[in-house]
């Protein structure tokens, strides 16, 4: 089981960390394609923008910058599709690998990686890197088959600390991966290097991102074995607790496939309400810090990294251990109160910019801190709730015998549905928060996201239990 765990956090690694290199470019990239497609009005972008600025235009109106709003809004829609698609694909994912095991799978989306990565190498027209990114989003499949994986290869007593391990690269990789994105934006390739090939004018990071991904499917082949139906058989002393939890509570196995099947639905809509809102105060605090506090790139980089990087450490210090002890359900519930605090702080924010700038920052980094929490915590315990809700593959946890698997319960499947309403929820949720953001401002924005987590967070009593 650790052998697994370790390829598999590697194998994250390497994952994310290509998939946060291009993040911090997406700007850039849209200014690099306006020069040059700009003259053509019927182009593609060109109506791209047009269309992003009407939409802009419906809820705001600014005296300055207005094409950088735009580009910016033009950025998290990109985002948005992406997010979108993988609310598609997932539950297909899933589905695709309890019949013909994670390994195959994982590998067939890996080849559908490389692939966006050579598009966006080549692709010197925004048709064409919008192309890459569709052909990105249809196959990133490494995070769910991940959480599949160690699902197959963990007892649900270890699950939250086995799943801690998605949490911890996802936290690494948003703090190196956009910085070194960067760094290899400002080494462009010279004419002598690309053999005459017209290519993107951040070929250098897209190459970086080729090669990051070929390590790892080269890995994942060599390394990895595969895990769909390789339960781990319980042990006597787990035959006669009959289902008993180690903190006490009644274990998932002893509820009937209907119940589970309710508490996935639940999980599930919790999933797509959270994320929903949390990734619209994520998308807007650059907004935020722009307007009011006029940062710049490497400003925002700062803060964005500072949140990583305290999450990494709440994720393999504090939860890690905590989970055991307090429950799944519990956890995601102090993180979804704790980005209520977050917006509370950012709602308080912009009455003190002009009249007590000292007191507007550390309001700032005091909701930074919060939602570091929040994020080392709601999706990684929901995560793992959702997994303990699924059939165990290979034994039965009371009996011993080889398990039959309910087809709605089956861990790719359901897991892959699961993270399908979390992504339908980061597509919508950063368009709706610019909407209101733009429209009646940033403390009435946070202040209705802070009353919605409260909301959120008492209707999530009946789960954790508490």
């Amino acid at each position: 089981m650790a052998k697994v765990e370790t390829i598999v956090f590697l194998s994250l690694v390497l994952d994310l960390f290509a998939f946060t290199i291009p993040l911090p470019l997406f700007p850039r990239l849209i200014e690099w394609y306006t020069l040059r497609e700009i003259s053509d009005p019927n182009g593609f972008l060109s109506r791209t923008l047009r269309f992003v600025s009407n939409v802009r235009g419906l809820f705001y109106k600014p005296t300055l910058h207005s094409q950088k709003w735009d580009i910016v809004l033009l950025g998290g829609l990109m985002g948005s599709v992406f997010s979108m698609l993988q609310f598609i694909v997932s539950p297909r994912i899933g589905s695709l690998s309890d019949r013909h095991g994670r390994k195959k799978i994982l590998l067939y989306t890996m080849i559908g990686n490389i692939l966006s990565a050579l598009v966006w190498i080549k692709s010197t027209t925004f048709a064409s890197y919008m192309l890459s990114r569709v052909i990105g989003g249809l196959s990133e499949g490494n995070v769910q088959l991940a959480i599949a994986i160690l699902s197959d290869v963990t007892t649900p007593e270890n699950r939250s600390k086995a799943l801690a391990h998605v949490g911890i690269a996802f936290a690494i990789c948003f703090c190196i991966g956009p910085p070194i994105g960067a760094y290899f934006a400002s080494k462009p390739l010279s004419a002598a290097n690309t053999f005459g090939l017209e290519l993107n004018v951040y070929a250098v990071p897209a190459i970086l991102t080729l090669v990051l991904l070929s390590i790892e499917t080269a890995f994942l082949v060599v390394a990895l074995p595969e895990t769909r139906g390789k339960g781990i058989k319980p042990s006597e002393n787990k035959l006669k607790s009959q289902g008993k939890a180690t903190n006490g509570t009644t274990a998932p196995k002893a509820k009937s496939p209907e119940q589970r099947m309710k508490i996935l639905q639940s999980l599930r809509t919790l999933h797509f309400l959270f994320l929903g809102l949390f990734s619209g105060v994520e998308f807007t605090l650059t907004f935020l810090t722009f307007d009011l506090f006029d940062w710049n790139n490497k400003q925002n980089g700062a803060l964005i990294g500072s949140i990583g990087i305290i999450s990494a450490l709440l994720q393999g210090g504090y939860v890690r251990r905590a989970t055991s002890k307090i429950g799944e359900g519990v956890m995601a519930r102090r993180g979804v109160s704790s980005c209520a605090l977050a917006l509370i702080f950012l709602a308080i924010l912009p009455n003190f910019v002009t009249t007590n700038p000292t007191l507007a920052r550390r309001l700032l980094q005091l909701g930074a801190v919060c939602m570091a929490f929040t994020s080392a915590t709601v999706v990684n315990s929901l995560t793992a709730f959702a997994s303990l809700q699924c059939e165990e593959e290979g034994f039965d946890t009371t009996t011993g015998k080889p398990a039959k698997i309910h087809p709605q319960l089956a861990k790719g499947k359901a897991l892959g549905q699961f993270r399908s309403s979390g992504q339908l929820g980061r597509a919508i949720g950063p368009l709706i928060a610019c909407a209101s953001y733009w429209t009646v401002g940033p403390t009435y924005t946070y202040a209705t996201g802070a009353l919605a987590m409260v909301a959120l967070s008492m209707h999530m009593r009946k789960i954790a239990g508490k």
